[in-house]
């Protein structure tokens, strides 16, 4: 990854109806990176794509992409960009092999390379067995893989991604996180907006949280972490007996859940915090069955920042707390 930027905004302001959508977002995304904005509905995420893409003008704030001023020069950012929305935009009379042949068409390659670049685009993502049947026989994943191929005909430089995964099941959201990884590895630059905070967390270089229309953080996804002051052990029992005899324990900050038996420290130090309880536990004859060092999550990070939790769908992608097992 080189240190180009291929994106760069400054000051973007958009309202409707005098509500202000976007309140002044900056952003620098660099050639090669995966950057993903995050940020609940109605955050200003898609209004941010908009502009970028030229689909919509800001009411203040200059943008280049790919090296070209967006206010003077729309045609050469569209000819440098892609688009994918969170709903896929083909055919559903024509089979899949047509769908990438007539946007082949368009962007004008001749017989030879279009049906190259049609045949690599199917074997990339996985469209081969399916290349002759119509899409209306699609998968929502298969469609989803479809619309990205399509928008990769031009060899664009840079891909904006708006919420490509939403609706998708895990192995199908798992399929379009490894092909947006090889993009970026090829050089492409990835500009991805979501409200799954897992999605962010396992594909992006470098997260922008968005939240009012304003971007209230900015880093990777450890860096965002590291905001929040320290890690908690979880230390498991197996019967209610020795979860209360625990729960007794005089220990600063311990918080004990009777529906789990389980008791929850927080801490700097996980390993000087386990011996710790262990000695105690020990003393008292009292036998943990499981310890687990639980570090700060994305959704921890963004309660912290907005005040608010991410979305049920956010959560039912899978996101929590990452944690790590210590042997009891």
């Amino acid at each position: 990854m080189t240190s180009d930027a291929m994106i760069v905004a400054t000051g973007l302001r958009k309202s409707y109806g005098g509500h202000a959508v976007l309140d002044g977002v900056d952003i620098r995304v660099n050639r090669g990176e995966i950057f993903a904005m995050l940020g609940p509905n109605g955050a200003g995420k898609t209004t941010t794509v908009n502009i970028l893409t030229t689909l919509i003008k800001p009411d203040a704030g200059t943008a280049r992409i790919a090296g070209h001023e967006l206010a003077r020069r729309s045609a050469m950012v569209r000819s440098a960009i892609s688009l994918t929305g969170q709903y896929a935009s083909v055919d559903e009379f024509q089979t899949g092999e047509e769908n990438l042949r007539m946007m082949c068409t368009l962007a004008h390659l001749g017989g030879r390379a279009a049906k190259a670049r049609t045949a690599r685009l199917l074997a990339q993502f996985e469209l081969v067995h399916a290349a002759k049947r119509l899409v209306s026989t699609y998968s929502g994943g298969m469609r989803r893989r479809l619309d990205l191929a399509i928008s990769l005909v031009a060899s664009p430089s840079v891909v904006f991604l708006d919420e490509p995964t939403t609706g998708l099941d895990p192995r199908s959201r798992a399929q379009m996180w490894e092909i947006v990884r090889e993009l970026a590895a090829e050089g492409t630059t990835i500009f991805l907006t979501t409200q799954y905070l897992e999605e962010a967390d396992q594909l992006a270089d470098r997260i922008a949280v968005l939240d009012g229309g304003r971007v209230i953080a900015e880093g990777t996804a450890d860096e965002l972490k590291s905001r929040l002051s320290g890690e908690h052990v979880e230390f498991a029992f197996d019967d209610a007996a020795s979860f209360a005899a625990a729960s007794a324990l005089t220990i600063v900050g311990a918080h004990a859940d009777p529906e789990t038996l389980s008791l929850r420290v927080p801490t700097t130090n996980p390993v000087e915090t386990i011996g710790s309880v262990l000695a105690h536990a020990g003393e008292r004859g009292l036998t943990i069955a499981n310890i687990t060092i639980i570090k700060p999550s994305l959704d921890d990070v963004f309660l912290a920042l907005t005040g608010h939790a991410a979305s049920t769908d956010t959560a039912a992608a899978g996101q929590s707390a990452e944690t790590e097992e210590v042997a009891a």
